[in-house]
């Protein structure tokens, strides 16, 4: 039985993979990514926080555009890859941070814009790492929050959770809209916006970008095999194990 804590198992889980995300073109690339850019705008006093930076590819495409990026993550290994290809870039202005979404180490109201992609599903606390993020942005500043999300039904909700768990054990839950829009307004952040998206997963990729073990990708399969009609329909269930998954993309202000 391990006794690792859940931060532990985040670690274990990505530092061997940062390379991986670095590449992934999932992560690199999206319409969500751009819209992301595009609310940013140009803005050459900002600083902007990207929490759960992963491969950094919110950092890469905001940094030419502000003054400071800090691209902050509980991986070490993640972070080193983040700074080598922010360097490689000429991309002088990401600084990088570890640390945990539910302590963030800093000041009060010290970012401009506050901004997190595919890494809230990951997080032990979400409403924690959400008031922290609204702690640290001031008044007026620019919350974006992009991540997977549940379709909010039962059925559906346990066969995404499932599946998520399979394939990644520090998995914690794709929270559905309904409970963004809620805990964002609880940690005091304003939605102005909720852009809805669909993404295809290529099964053969995502499986490979995290090493899951074989008896959990037999698991996966297995499972999908025996989705109902319902399940099989919304996820787009194909042959090959690929299936497509809901986004969004919620923008919000410090009021």
């Amino acid at each position: 039985m391990s006794q690792q804590r859940h931060d532990a198992v985040v670690v274990h889980q990505y530092d061997p993979r940062a390379n991986a995300y670095l590449t992934s073109a999932v992560h690199a690339s999206g319409e969500d990514l751009a819209l992301m850019a595009e609310r940013v705008g140009i803005r050459p006093d900002a600083v902007v926080l990207d929490m759960g930076c992963g491969g950094g590819h919110v950092s890469f495409r905001l940094a030419p555009t502000v003054a400071q990026v800090v691209a902050y993550d509980l991986s070490a290994r993640m972070l080193e890859t983040v700074a080598a290809e922010a360097q490689r870039r000429g991309l002088d202005n990401i600084v990088t941070k570890q640390g945990t979404a539910e302590a963030l180490p800093c000041a009060d109201e010290v970012f401009d814009v506050v901004a997190t992609r595919y890494s809230a599903h990951h997080w032990r606390d979400l409403p924690a790492g959400l008031k922290q993020m609204h702690r640290a942005l001031k008044p007026g500043g620019l919350g974006l929050f992009m991540d997977v999300v549940s379709p909010g039904q039962p059925l559906l909700d346990t066969w995404l959770q499932s599946l998520e768990l399979l394939r990644d054990p520090s998995h914690v839950r794709d929270a559905s809209v309904k409970t963004w829009r809620y805990e964002l307004n609880e940690a005091g952040f304003v939605v102005d916006q909720i852009v809805p998206f669909r993404l295809r997963l290529e099964f053969q990729s995502w499986i490979e970008r995290m090493q899951t073990a074989a008896a959990h990708e037999a698991a996966i399969r297995s499972l999908q095999g025996m989705a109902a009609s319902e399940v099989a329909d919304h996820f787009a269930i194909e042959a090959d194990g690929s299936f497509t998954v809901d986004t969004a993309l919620l923008v919000a202000h410090k009021a």
